[in-house]
């Protein structure tokens, strides 16, 4: 019997989700953690072609993974996404994850109106917008999951641009807030702040070394992280095991915010009083 009930404690078996941005990244990584724990995974992304292939792969892995194409930046797509979630799992959600994301790096005297509104529009406006379509479905199942995916840009200082730090703490205090508001409804909400994870985007802006050097040296784990890093973290939240986690905020970073002033090598000659 206690077998039986920590095996329930680990596990998403008959439970629903909705990952957005599904198809690469850190998106991909997540459906994938959800599934294999037995959860029935919905997702989405902008391009149909990598959409359909992602599912295929997914079908022969025994996953069930079904999803559409969408652009979440776009309030009418957003509407029908959640439309289709609410048919497809009739009408009751267990897990919403919050996954696309966006940036765009400019000195901040540089970011014109229209990017404010881009980066405002997809890293926060939707998240929001996507929360109150899904809180119903949340709500219905009895056992809700909220999971946002900001950044440790949205705690400290970092390079990623004013506009994109903002957005991402933004969903931090939505975190907090909205966990206490939604809390007599049986729905949880945490974040996860993703420290420099090896994905599409990020393998991009890393070309740089010299960049690559500079972060690699103020992070005590001195690795990049794995999108599986962060859906292991995902998927914990959303277990019943978690249950009494809400309107918390969890770094995946490798320990680079936590990395004051250590020094990227302890001096062998220093003697320390005791």
């Amino acid at each position: 019997m206690e077998e039986k009930n920590t095996n329930k404690r680990w596990s998403l078996q008959g439970m629903t989700a909705l990952v957005t941005g599904g198809s690469k990244g850190i998106g991909h990584a997540i459906v994938e953690e959800l599934a294999s724990l037995g959860a029935s995974v919905y997702t989405c992304a902008r391009s149909e072609t990598q959409l359909n292939q992602v599912i295929e792969e997914w079908k022969e892995l025994g996953f069930r993974v079904t999803g559409s194409v969408c652009d979440i930046s776009v309030r009418q797509q957003r509407e029908k996404l959640m439309e289709d979630v609410s048919s497809i799992f009739n009408g009751k959600l267990n897990i919403f994850v919050s996954n696309v994301g966006t940036s765009i790096l400019k000195p901040t005297t540089e970011y014109t109106a229209e990017d404010f509104s881009f980066l405002m529009n997809t890293n926060f406006e939707s998240c929001y917008h996507l929360c109150q379509l899904a809180h119903p479905l949340l709500k219905a199942s009895g056992n809700g999951n909220i999971v946002f995916i900001s950044s440790v840009a949205g705690l400290s200082g970092f390079f990623s641009g004013t506009i994109y730090a903002a957005s991402k703490g933004a969903l931090i205090q939505l975190t907090r807030t909205l966990a206490c508001e939604w809390a007599k409804d049986n729905i949880r909400i945490n974040t996860i702040a993703p420290g420099l994870i090896r994905t599409p985007m990020v393998e991009e802006g890393i070309k740089a070394t010299e960049m690559l050097d500079g972060f690699l040296s103020r992070t005590p784990l001195r690795r990049l992280g794995e999108p599986s890093d962060v859906s292991s973290m995902v998927a914990y939240f959303c277990l019943p095991a978690a249950s009494y986690i809400t309107g918390q905020v969890i770094c995946v970073d490798g320990g680079i915010l936590v990395n004051g002033f250590y020094p990227t090598e302890v001096p062998t000659n220093v003697k320390f009083q005791q």
